[in-house]
Order: C-alpha cells, then sequence, then structure tokens
C-alpha cells in the first residue's frame, strides 16, 4: 500500500514555490532600495551641458595663471570649515566663495555652501554633516575654480589647486 503524503511534505513542491518567492522578495527589496535612497537624474541637454565643460575648464586655467591654491581644513571640536586661500600673483580674493562637496558616487548627496572672508583673511563656515565616504570639494568664485578631494571620516585637510589640464600622452 502507497502512503500519500500531503503536499507540503513534498520537496519538489518547496523548490517550485521557492524560485518565485525569491523573485517577489528581491523585487520588493529592490524597490525599497530604490525609494529610499537619492538618485542624480540624467540631463535632458546633453549639448548644453557640453558648451558648459569649455567654459568650466576656463575657469581652471584662471585659477591656474592667478597661482590659486589653498588649505580646507575641517575642525571637529569647533565644527568649522576654515580655507586658507593664497595666490601668488596681486589677486583681491572675493568676500564669499561657494564651497561644494560633490559625493564620488551619489549625486544626490552633493551639498553647496558660502563660506565668508573673516578679519584674519581666512574663509569660515559650518561644518556639513558629510556621509562616509570619497568626496570631491570644489572652490568656486565667479571666475575661477580649485578642486580637491578627501575621504570622510579619515581625512581633515583637503589640499584645493587648479585642474591639471595638460593633455595626457
Amino acid at each position: 500500500m502507497t502512503d500519500i503524503r500531503p503536499w507540503y511534505r513534498e520537496p519538489l513542491v518547496w523548490l517550485i514555490i521557492a524560485f518565485p518567492l525569491t523573485a517577489v522578495i528581491g523585487g520588493i527589496a529592490t524597490y525599497i532600495i530604490a525609494d529610499r535612497t537619492k538618485d542624480g537624474l540624467v540631463v535632458d541637454d546633453y549639448y548644453k551641458q557640453g558648451k558648459e565643460i569649455n567654459r568650466t575648464l576656463a575657469r581652471d586655467v584662471a585659477a591656474a595663471q592667478l597661482g590659486l591654491h589653498g588649505a580646507l581644513t575641517l575642525d571637529a571640536s569647533t565644527h568649522a570649515v576654515v580655507l586658507h586661500l593664497q595666490a601668488t600673483s596681486a589677486q583681491s580674493l572675493p568676500p564669499a566663495i561657494t564651497l561644494r562637496w560633490l559625493h564620488a558616487t551619489r549625486a544626490g548627496l552633493d551639498l553647496s555652501q558660502t563660506l565668508q572672508r573673516q578679519k584674519d583673511g581666512r574663509y569660515r563656515a559650518v561644518f556639513p554633516e558629510l556621509n562616509p565616504g570619497h568626496w570631491y570639494v570644489q572652490l568656486e568664485a565667479q571666475d575661477w575654480r580649485l578642486q580637491g578631494s578627501l575621504r570622510v571620516p579619515d581625512e581633515t585637510v583637503v589640499e584645493l589647486r587648479a585642474a591639471d589640464l595638460r593633455p595626457v600622452d
């Protein structure tokens, strides 16, 4: 006589159920991850952005010609960003500079803030909350730009320089 087992005792039934169930759980997890993270949007006007690249490169050349360079210090004790900016030419430095924090992989985390020039000649602002990881730092004025990068929370000083625009051989 043959024993008839209930369906839930059959391993083949569970194998057949496991594949679609895994796909459903994976889909739900993917949706949750996509919903909770901030992604950068794809740009509609590529031509306009291409023209902006040339303007940006001109700002890097201007910074190099002025001999601009600086050191950005993240002071955890006072929660301040302190910038010491120097120029080799007789360049008058602006009273305020835009500092942009650009996350290396997640554009949705990018931040922008304004640094105000103090009486001692340095620029200061409140240190923003940055997620751990690799960040690019851009210091921008109307006609020039300096760049650097750091890893949060390991590094606290960023050297800012004009981009090296020499052709690569």
